[in-house]
């Protein structure tokens, strides 16, 4: 039996999802900081008292642009998916990776909210195994082959308000599948 790779997972702080997942996703811890993310919405909307791209709270909670912003520094895109098409293999093999945005519950502790907000998480192949890369997780948790993250995807897509996104190397084909292994 195959042992489980060694996977880098960081965990739920504050509002911090988007954070979380950016680092999960490209498996180092401090690729990207709470500071460089809060300079993004300013660089994405300067001269605001309350800032659009955040928590008024400075908490965390960054919406898609600032995501977005990010994924761009390390060379990549993050192309949002329309859930009207089929997932096939051949969209989610060309990806580094994939990055789910869906409700969640608001709580503060043990202190549950009547709305939802919006939670990030990463998905990663592994030694051709899918993982969850999800910030709320205490571990990474195998989805398994791609015919199984295709149908972990679907249902999720099929939840009202939740988005998928595929992140994609802009770099050139063969430099970025060198960087990968």
């Amino acid at each position: 039996m195959k042992s489980k790779p060694d996977i880098y997972h960081e965990k739920q702080s504050k509002q911090l999802c988007a954070l979380h997942t950016l680092n999960n996703l490209f498996q180092k811890p401090d690729t990207f900081t709470k500071t460089l993310l809060d300079e993004l919405c300013i660089q994405l909307t300067p001269n605001s008292w309350i800032n659009p791209h955040r928590s008024i709270f400075g908490l965390g909670n960054y919406d898609v642009n600032v995501v977005m912003a990010a994924i761009q520094l390390m060379d990549c895109e993050m192309v949002w998916w329309d859930k009207r098409r089929r997932i096939t293999p051949h969209d989610v093999n060309s990806a580094i990776g994939l990055i789910l945005n869906l409700p969640s519950p608001s709580r503060v502790g043990s202190l549950l909210f009547p709305f939802r907000t919006k939670h990030w998480l990463a998905i990663r192949q592994f030694d051709s195994v899918y993982y969850n890369l999800d910030s709320k997780l205490s571990a990474p948790e195998s989805i398994g082959d791609i015919q199984q993250l295709i149908e972990h995807l679907t249902r999720h897509l099929n939840e009202d308000d939740c988005e998928l996104f595929l992140v994609n190397s802009t770099k050139p084909c063969t430099l970025a599948v060198a960087e990968l292994m």
